[in-house]
């Protein structure tokens, strides 16, 4: 019995040594070399020979069977990486136009004035396009990032059909920021090497239904959206009831998911494990009741194969055919995976302890698809099933006969400590992904769970089910009154609990070693029982919880050029103070570089207000995020060269939401040559604008807000810095003429424009650093090459927030040290 219980353990060891070994490949910058694997190989070999002479019996291959499970994850995943890596767009054709016939892959994207679809490439010409790609079709002349909709003449874009197109063709690029959304890793774990934006007219050349498995599920997929449109299409959270049938999630609003993630819900309005075993469930009963009572040429079909197997057989089934209408995610995957090792166990009578389902589940996902550890979902959906399958001890049945008022009462209070257990130990994965964790979550889920998931989600599907019957129309239309009225009672108390400020609290991006100390004291929590370790264990949480990044000594200052595409947006900081230089990019009504980047940044730092928001100019690439910024975090001074809540105002309208503003600034002033405050050592002073009566009226609008703009510098102990705006050649010929004087760091003028960055300036400045924020492929050709050279050519170090990420400098007595996000956290699939 003694060597039994070491043989399982070493079986789950062993399991979760296949994972870790294919989670080390996830964090590698580089893929290792053959000669490296070789050595690998030849250590593990002296590794083992080691152990088979000093170990005896079976021990020795209980150690080593772990060892080996390790060393077997790492070099197939490495197989299946460098198979990925080789799919890739060939370098010549980066930002160029190809011909290509395409197969439309996966369930089209619907947005205003465009349309984004995955794609199998037939062919192309000329050649190296990768097999799989992510296209953008945009209608010309589609209108701007403040239109809200923008209706166009496109075709029905069906998965299986063939399409001629010449497309550009790009790799994969998003921007990098400390504790941001990683665009590039996300694109690499779908397999989508390539994105392609079309030209001209496309043509329709075939259509392959049948084509596989995946494209007939697309088209399922597909088949029901349209169906199920003309019902949902004008109702408040119409675009949800789509995401609980099938899971398409691309059409509601982001201010929606805001409202979820602060309540707690996401994963009640997603496709979750509990939809995919609650159809499972449905389906193995169905069959659990019709099979005894069904007959085949005169024998009873209970006769030919047992009703448990049939009913297992069923469940399966009906998970699995959900799971495809639902996408085949990462929490659909790791269900199905589960109730099949669980299923075929009961089927054969094979006992499958909850560890041990976990771990097989877990090894089969990673297996299948070993970039699933770069989802967030991945690890809470586990982290969810693993708590819940530790709080089952808490399912006690009474001791005694109990009323039925109790037994409600015991079950109610039961259900909210497992949902509160659930909430705690997920927290730090919320903090470290979401640098936000839900106060009200446990209220929230604790009614949401069962209209939710017993009424809205099962009405969600029969609606599904009757949009696609003739005949059954009306009987679809109250079914989507329904389940709307339901969602809609649900989510009025739940839009206002998430609208509370104490709904929810920011969380600082702990480092690894306070995440991992934070994770074992939650599997110490859960499994222990006696109540003082448990209380101790849960304490384990409250320095990952606590933590706040090191701020600056007196007289430092540390500045972050935050990689916003086509934009500025500079965040500096002292020891006590934070101040944010522009606010990126608007590229659409419900997109901002303030909520992409700036506020997810200023979260992960542990940075809950802002002591002073420079806006430099009116330019929607400086000024686009500031709604977003002033939304999420308190200001309480502004400077700006124009009226800002002028502009706001103005915004609104565009917006259609006329009159509503975010929370303004306690005080707000304009930026004019001579202002100047200092903070923890540090000084800060304006340099230009001039006084309006100073200044010479330029000639063009935009040329004009441009000249207009707000320079600042800061100077502290050791080192000064210059944060430029968008000046150009004549604003810099004035501040030289004034006596700019040597700077330690310079922000390229106008994203290193060719208009800017004088011989004169660059002579006067002579920094050892010059920054210059730009987006990839940029149509304005920013940073201008003769610009970087000239830089260059002076002395300093050139950084590009496209090529480096965002750019960190911090400033110290030791020295002036500037990193890039790119080289500071390389990862293998980086610019591939």
């Amino acid at each position: 019995m003694r060597h039994l219980g070491v043989h399982n353990v070493t079986g789950r060891a062993s399991l979760l040594a296949a994972v870790l070994g294919s989670g080390v490949v996830q964090c590698l910058p580089g893929m290792p070399a053959a000669w490296l694997l070789w050595s690998l190989a030849a250590a593990a070999a002296a590794v083992s020979a080691g152990c088979l002479a000093v170990c005896r019996g079976r021990w020795r291959w209980y150690l080593l069977a772990p060892f080996w499970a390790c060393l077997l994850g790492f070099v197939a995943t490495v197989a299946r990486v460098e198979s990925r890596l080789a799919d890739q767009l060939d370098a010549g054709n980066v930002d160029k136009v190809a011909r290509v016939v395409l197969r439309v892959a996966g369930l089209v994207r619907i947005e205003p004035g465009s349309r984004r679809f995955q794609a199998e490439v037939l062919s192309s010409m000329p050649e190296g396009v990768p097999s799989r790609i992510e296209v953008a079709w945009h209608a010309p002349g589609r209108a701007g990032p403040y239109a809200r909709r923008f209706d166009a003449p496109f075709p029905d874009l069906v998965p299986g059909q063939l399409w001629r197109m010449s497309l550009n063709l790009r790799r994969p690029h998003g921007a990098r920021n400390p504790h941001g959304f990683d665009y590039e890793a996300h694109m690499f774990a779908q397999g989508l090497r390539a994105t392609g934006s079309v030209r001209g007219a496309p043509r329709l050349v075939g259509d392959e239904p049948w084509a596989g498995l995946g494209v007939v599920a697309e088209r399922a997929r597909h088949a029901v959206r349209q169906a199920m449109l003309p019902h949902v299409a004008d109702k408040r959270y119409g675009a949800v009831l789509l995401a609980l049938a099938i899971g398409d999630q691309a059409s509601v609003p982001a201010e929606d998911w805001q409202v979820f993630n602060r309540s707690g819900i996401t994963h009640l309005v997603s496709i979750s494990g509990s939809h995919v075993t609650m159809i499972a469930a449905l389906g193995g009963l169905l069959a659990l009741w019709c099979w005894p009572r069904l007959s085949w040429r005169g024998r009873g079909l209970a006769e030919r194969m047992p009703s448990r197997v049939a009913a297992c057989m069923a469940a399966l089934l009906a998970a699995w055919l959900y799971c495809l209408l639902a996408g085949w995610g990462v929490p659909a995957r790791r269900t199905f995976l589960m109730l099949a090792v669980a299923a075929s166990g009961h089927a054969l009578r094979i006992p499958v302890n909850a560890s041990r389902l976990l771990c097989l589940a877990l090894l089969a996902v990673v297996a299948l698809d070993p970039w699933a550890l770069l989802s967030s979902g991945f690890w809470l959906s586990f982290g969810a099933v693993g708590v819940l399958m530790a709080g089952a001890r808490w399912w006690r049945p009474a001791p005694g006969p109990e009323p039925l008022p109790a037994r409600w009462r015991r079950r109610l209070g039961q259900a909210c400590l497992l949902q509160l257990a659930i909430t705690a130990a997920l927290t730090p994965l919320l903090g470290w992904w979401f640098h936000q964790v839900s106060l009200v979550s446990p209220l929230v889920n604790a009614y949401a769970i069962p209209f939710i998931g017993m009424a809205v989600t099962p009405l969600a599907l029969l609606l599904a089910m009757a949009s696609l019957v003739p005949g059954l129309q009306a009987a679809a239309g109250a079914l989507a009154w329904l389940a709307h009225g339901v969602l809609l009672g649900v989510m009025q108390p739940t839009a206002w609990l998430a609208g509370l400020d104490a709904a929810s609290f920011d969380v600082a991006a702990p480092p690894w070693w306070l995440m991992a100390v934070a994770l074992a004291g939650v599997a110490l929590g859960m499994l222990s029982r006696g109540p003082a370790l448990r209380i101790g264990a849960w304490l384990l949480m409250a320095p990952a919880l606590a933590w706040r990044p090191e701020r600056p000594p007196q007289g430092a200052w540390d500045l972050f050029a935050l990689d916003v595409g086509q934009g500025g947006a500079v965040v500096v900081r002292t020891a006590s103070h934070v101040f944010l230089f522009d606010t990126g990019l608007r590229s659409g009504p419900g997109s901002d570089a303030g909520a992409r980047a700036i506020v997810p940044f200023l979260r992960g730092q542990g940075l809950r207000r802002l002591d002073a928001l420079i806006v430099s100019h009116a330019d929607i690439d400086h000024v686009g995020g500031a709604r977003s910024v002033l939304a999420a975090v308190p200001v309480a001074q502004s400077f700006s060269s124009f009226d800002l809540r002028a502009h706001l105002r103005r915004e609104a309208g565009l917006l259609g939401t006329p009159g509503v503003l975010p929370p303004m600034p306690r005080a707000m002033s304009p930026c004019r040559r001579g202002m100047a405050w200092q903070a923890d050592g540090v000084a800060f002073d304006f340099l230009w604008p001039d006084a309006p009566e100073d200044a010479a009226p330029p000639s063009a609008a935009s040329r004009q807000r441009n000249a207009r703009g707000c320079v600042l510098r800061l100077r502290g102990v050791h080192h000064s810095a210059l944060l430029t705006g968008d000046i150009g050649a004549a604003q810099e010929a004035r501040l030289v003429r004034r006596g700019l004087g040597r700077m330690d760091l310079v922000m390229a003028p106008h994203h290193g424009s060719k208009g800017s960055s004088s011989p004169a300036f660059v002579r006067a400045a002579v920094p050892a650093h010059v920054l210059a924020q730009a987006g990839a492929w940029n149509r304005y050709g920013h940073p201008n090459p003769v610009v970087q050279s000239r830089w260059e050519a002076a002395g300093a170090y050139f950084w590009r927030t496209d090529a480096h990420g965002a750019l960190i400098a911090r400033s110290r007595a030791a020295g002036l040290r500037v990193d890039g996000q790119r080289l500071l956290q390389r990862r293998y699939w980086q610019g591939r």
